[in-house]
């Protein structure tokens, strides 16, 4: 008798704990959408020279995200924004075109970007520029949707680490594979 109460209460604690909260699975976060990396086109820059310097947005298949140049007042243009520290000056952002797109959601075409997307930004090296390894701090901002919703926008820090040599003939061209493409 002893062993059925102890059961039959394990089995009511059982039953009256709480569940789990449910989980949005389905529904990921923006920072899961896009997954962006920094490259530089130098490595190192030298002090006193240019480089550029990408980020390359892998935007998960199924998803988009608004372009730069954005085709209603109500969506969230994809934005990037570097902060140099003292000893660099950048330029403005060199955004690719976006694809004009129909989906469900829209009477009108959207300009997106899907599948891999290449943000160019110049960089300009001061001849006052710090040697060795600095950090140029990176904001890149967007919106990620899918044909049934848009997820809430997403803001990412990211950072540009550049060796800053002395002389341009330490300077040497690295990830032709992106930066070719000019």
């Amino acid at each position: 008798m002893t062993r059925f109460i102890a059961a039959f209460a394990f089995g009511v604690a059982l039953a009256c704990a709480p569940l789990p909260p449910a989980t949005n699975s389905q529904v990921p976060s923006g920072r899961d959408v896009v997954k962006p990396e920094v490259y530089l086109s130098m490595e190192p820059a030298a002090r006193g020279g240019s480089f550029q310097i990408a980020v390359v947005m892998n935007i998960r298949p199924g998803f988009h995200v608004n372009a730069r140049e954005k085709s209603e007042e109500y969506l969230i243009a994809t934005d990037l924004k570097a902060q140099p520290p003292p000893g660099f000056t950048s330029g403005e952002v060199v955004y690719p075109k976006g694809k004009l797109e129909t989906f469900t959601f829209s009477k009108k075409s959207l300009n997106v970007y899907q599948g891999t997307v290449i943000l160019r930004l110049p960089v300009d090296a001061l001849a006052t520029a710090p040697l060795g390894e600095q950090h140029i701090p990176l904001k890149l901002r967007y919106q990620a949707c899918s044909t049934e919703l848009c997820l809430p926008p997403t803001t990412l820090p990211l950072d540009a680490a550049v060796k800053v040599a002395a002389s341009a003939s330490e300077a040497r061209s690295a990830h032709l594979e992106i930066f070719s493409n000019r």
